[in-house]
Formats: C-alpha cells, structure tokens, sequence
C-alpha cells in the first residue's frame, strides 16, 4: 500500500499515521521527522536545513524530494509507504510521480483528514499551553491554518481529479478516527 495522508496542522495526522503503517505492514515517512533528525545528528543535509529554518525559510523542493527519493529506495519501502508531510506542493507531487514511475509503482490513495478550523485551533492552543509554545498564538495557529488551505487544496484537487483522493473525518476520539480511515482504505 503507498499513501498519503494530507490534514492541516493539528488534525492528527502524526498519530494516525503511525497506526495506519502499523496497520498496513508500511514504515510512516515523515519529512519532517527526517530533517529533525538530520538537524539532531548534525549531519551535512541537518546543517543546511537548520540554517534555511533559522533564517525563516522552507526548505527547497529539490533538497526535499531528494531526501524522500533516498527514504523511498530503501529496503522497508519495497512492500509500501506512508508520506506525511510530503508532497506539499505540486511540483513536489510531480516530483513524486517521477520517483514512483522510475519503480514501477503508483499510488494506491491520498487519505485527507478534514477537520474544522475552529477545532484544530482549539487543539493547538490545547498543546501550545501543554508544551509551553508561546509563539503558537490563535492568530499563528489561524495564519498557518490559511496557508494550509491555500497551498493544499491544489495538491487534494490533483489527487481528487485522479481518483485517489479520500476524505476521512478527522474528528473525534482517536479509536473512532483510526476505525473511520481503515474502512476508508478498505
């Protein structure tokens, strides 16, 4: 099984990813987990990374997609993937058809959790005040939720248009999402 999961930040993609690749038999890819990591070990790739995020940047689709092209080639990936956090753009979903197209391989689905704005402000404020993030402000949380909408909507609309795109409500108990995204992939 190769996925996707989109959602905007808060929805809960992070912890269904890990229960959809465990349910599924597929490592969960996250890029942002693979730059902190980077970033943590000090390595070249972390090095450059930690400079363009220190200086307030994104880090370019090419270094990203590199990094997701090596993660893709080893060997836990053979049988499947979960990608959260990537594609992000649709140059980086362009990218991704390349690198899939090159295996053989395809997409199976692009899973997106929807929940309201309103919900996931309340469950970032939530884990702002939990993790002690004073920058993580309501009027952040609802900047980066409008960034989310505006540069996202093109890649569910690409996926939608292919067929793969499936919406799973991403509110509610944990236990009641999961169950909701396994029948969804069914």
């Amino acid at each position: 099984m190769r996925l996707i999961i989109l959602g905007p930040p808060g929805a809960g993609k992070g912890t269904q990813a890990s229960r959809i690749a465990e349910h599924f038999g597929i490592p969960a890819i996250s890029t942002g987990d693979i730059f902190r990591a980077n970033i943590k070990n000090e390595t070249e790739l972390g090095q450059q990374v930690k400079a363009i995020l220190a200086a307030g940047g994104y880090v370019s689709d090419e270094i990203t997609n590199a990094i997701v092209e090596d993660r893709l080639g080893q060997d836990d990936c053979a049988r499947g993937f979960l990608l959260d956090g990537y594609p992000r753009t649709l140059a980086q979903v362009e990218a991704l058809d390349g690198m899939l197209a090159a295996s053989g391989g395809s997409l199976d689905r692009v899973l997106e959790l929807t929940v309201d704005d309103d919900v996931v402000v309340g469950r970032l404020l939530k884990r702002a005040e939990i993790e002690g993030r004073v920058d993580d402000t309501e009027e952040v949380i609802r900047e980066r939720m409008a960034i989310y909408h505006r540069e996202t909507k093109p890649l569910s609309d690409t996926y939608r248009e292919r067929g793969l795109l499936v919406e799973v409500d991403g509110d509610g108990e944990v236990d009641a999402v999961t169950e909701r995204i396994t029948s969804a992939l069914a």
